[in-house]
């Protein structure tokens, strides 16, 4: 860590991983959240939120999810995926909000959080995933690609999106598949135990080139 004019700079190799952690966290931000409804092989059910999330493309319609070991062991959304290549991304509303921690919790593989979380449970139409059934828009998904990113430990994971399900109760820009954020009400991590929800919002067209 280097002294600097009006703070400091930090050497990213000179701290601690819980402080890169930190850092990374509380930085790159607001998140959004995949909030990962998968099924074992042997039939057992499983929710797990990961802030690790990115859109990657629309033609194909992909998206990228980073998933951590924990403590050396595969997370279960993982194996689950790896088994049956296929998993849901439930969009995580205000009214979610609560029951979505709920599901972080640290279960054993037989646990079901739907359960832990008190939520009811619905079957993907193109996917032999769960969704959670009251979320108002639900990703199904396909396993496309892994890939290891080794000295972090991470898997990343990228995914077709080949259905989305929308609630009636979201509203779509007029002539568009635009979905209205204040409709959605999405909730996205920042750091430590820190979300925010969607707040002020601000229209701006992009300039037009010259």
């Amino acid at each position: 860590m280097k002294g600097a004019a009006d703070g400091k700079f930090i050497v990213s190799d000179q701290v601690t991983p819980r402080d890169r952690y930190q850092l990374l966290t509380s930085l790159v931000v607001p998140r959004p959240i995949a909030w990962i409804s998968s099924r074992s092989a042997s039939g057992v059910p499983n929710l797990a939120p990961f802030s690790y999330f990115a859109a990657i493309a629309s033609t194909p319609f992909l998206i990228g999810i980073s998933i951590a070991n924990r403590r050396g062991i595969v997370k279960d959304s993982l194996r689950n995926i790896r088994e049956t290549a296929v998993f849901c991304v439930n969009v995580v509303t205000e009214r979610q909000m609560n029951a979505m921690n709920e599901s972080s919790g640290e279960h054993p593989p037989e646990v079901d959080e739907f359960g832990v979380a008190g939520l009811q449970m619905a079957e993907g139409e193109l996917v032999g995933a769960p969704y959670v059934s009251d979320c108002p828009a639900v990703l199904e998904c396909r396993l496309q690609q892994e890939v290891q990113l080794d000295e972090a430990g991470n898997v990343f994971i990228i995914a077709e999106v080949v259905g989305v399900r929308i609630s009636s109760e979201l509203e779509l820009e007029p002539g568009t598949h635009l979905v209205d954020p204040a409709t959605l009400r999405p909730v996205a991590r920042l750091g430590g135990d820190y979300y925010t929800l969607l707040g002020e919002l601000r229209e701006m067209s992009r300039p037009i080139a010259l």
